[in-house]
């Protein structure tokens, strides 16, 4: 079972597996489809975050223009308030697309920034895999 604040819908609990606890963080958002993404990006209209680690992004690539941010660094490096911010996190309308390696972790960071005030962050279902697959850009 996963407890919420009724207010904001954000986890205060949880009693359950990662498998509940991703349908719950999922509900509160859009996920897109590397498609989508890749057009967003074209448009000018999202950020794309690789929070892969390095030796995933040296085994199989970067998606160009995505901006690398590990994800033990995420929330400091996109809050807008935050000292340690990026240049790229410009506000809290910014529509941030998180990627991971395959759609699981990125649920979770992108859920982590709505915690933050990032209203407009998702994630990518299937990650960098289905990024790939699609043959979308990759370097």
């Amino acid at each position: 079972m996963i407890r919420t604040d009724s207010a904001d819908g954000s986890v205060d609990a949880v009693d359950a597996g990662i498998d509940e606890l991703l349908e719950r963080v999922r509900g509160g958002f859009e996920r897109v489809e590397p498609r989508d993404a890749y057009d967003a990006v074209l448009a000018g209209d999202a950020l794309l975050v690789d929070i892969r680690y390095a030796a995933l992004r040296e085994r199989d690539g970067l998606i160009p223009g995505a901006l690398v941010i590990e994800r033990n660094e995420l929330e400091w490096r996109l809050d807008p308030q935050g000292s340690h911010r990026a240049p790229e996190a410009t506000g809290h309308d910014l529509r941030v697309v998180v990627i991971c390696n395959e759609g699981y972790a990125s649920s979770l960071a992108a859920a982590s920034l709505h915690q933050l005030g990032l209203s407009r962050a998702t994630d990518m279902a299937g990650g960098f895999q289905a990024w790939r697959a699609a043959g979308l850009p990759v370097t």
